[in-house]
C-alpha cells in the first residue's frame, strides 16, 4: 500500500508538472502574439493588454502597472520578433525539452522512492516469511 501511494504522489506531482508546463507554454505564446500585433503597429500601449479574465481578479492599480509594463516591453518584443521570426516554433521545442526534463526527473525521483520504501521495508523486516514458517514447511 505504500507504494501505490508513493506512486499515486509521483503522479500528482507529475500531473501538476505537465499542465504548468502547458500554462506557462500557452502564456508564452499569448506574449508572442500580442507582441505581434504590436509590431504590426496597432497603436503600440493599445495593442497590449493584459486579458479581460486577469482584469476581474486584479485591483485597478495592478492592471495599470501590468499594462504600463508590457507597454514597456512592447518595442523589445518587437525587435525580437523581427530578428527571430519562427520565435514561437522555438518557444514549442523549448517548452518540450524542459517538459522531458522534469518529467524524467520526476520519474527518477518516483524511482527512488520504490527503492527506498523497499530498502526500509528489508530492513524493518516487513517483506519475509515469519522466522519459523521454512521449518514448518521442510519438516
Amino acid at each position: 500500500m505504500v507504494y501505490v501511494l508513493a506512486w499515486f504522489f509521483v503522479l500528482l506531482l507529475l500531473g501538476l508538472w505537465s499542465v504548468s508546463a502547458w500554462g506557462f507554454h500557452a502564456l508564452a505564446l499569448w506574449m508572442v502574439s500580442q507582441a505581434s500585433d504590436v509590431a504590426l503597429g496597432t497603436a503600440g500601449f493599445g495593442g497590449l493588454q493584459l486579458p479581460e479574465q486577469l482584469r476581474v481578479w486584479l485591483p485597478p492599480q495592478a492592471v495599470e502597472a501590468m499594462n504600463a509594463l508590457l507597454a514597456s516591453v512592447g518595442p523589445s518584443v518587437h525587435s525580437l520578433l523581427q530578428s527571430i521570426p519562427s520565435l514561437a516554433g522555438v518557444l514549442t521545442l523549448v517548452s518540450w525539452v524542459v517538459w522531458g526534463l522534469g518529467f524524467t526527473m520526476l520519474l527518477l525521483m518516483g524511482v527512488g522512492l520504490h527503492l527506498l520504501l523497499s530498502l526500509w521495508r528489508r530492513r524493518r523486516g516487513g517483506g519475509g516469511p515469519p522466522p519459523g514458517g521454512q521449518a514448518l514447511a521442510a519438516g
